[in-house]
């Protein structure tokens, strides 16, 4: 194998640069995505939301310089093509993730209780407790209960 497979033009270094980065980023934000999946609280949602648009700003540069490459030219192997395929099945994929994780702020349909007050992470008080306290009303008034 020769190693003109990978060479491209002056854009195609910083295209792989980019495109390793947001790759770490991306898979470091799973695990955030897990967890917001298992919590499923408005908590959770921020912390997966924000890495969310942090990995995929990186793929839309790295997508920025896949476009620049290919309008500029030049010998581009196969493996550098099939490259900048991935890079743009991922910037698809990622925005469509970003916009499912939003959907159920706006809608309570796509996410149990984003937007109704007082209700964090559906109706049986379910998930996993992210505070030190909660509040449990009774029969004469609110009262904080100590974990």
């Amino acid at each position: 194998m020769s190693q003109t497979e990978l060479r491209g033009n002056l854009s195609t270094s910083f295209m792989l640069i980019f495109a390793l980065i947001a790759g770490v980023i991306g898979a470091c934000s799973v695990p955030a995505g897990l967890l917001h999946h298992l919590a499923w609280r408005n908590d959770s949602l921020a912390a997966t939301a924000s890495l969310a648009i942090i990995s995929w700003a990186v793929t839309a540069l790295a997508f920025g310089l896949v476009c620049k490459e290919i309008i500029v030219g030049g010998h581009r192997g196969k493996r550098l093509q099939t490259l900048e395929a991935f890079i743009t099945i991922s910037v698809v994929s990622q925005l469509l993730y970003i916009v499912l994780l939003y959907a159920g702020m706006f809608n309570s349909r796509y996410g149990p209780g984003y937007g109704s007050s007082g209700n964090h992470g559906g109706s049986d008080g379910g998930g996993i407790a992210m505070a030190d306290h909660e509040t449990r009303k009774t029969s004469s008034s609110t009262t904080a209960i100590s974990r």
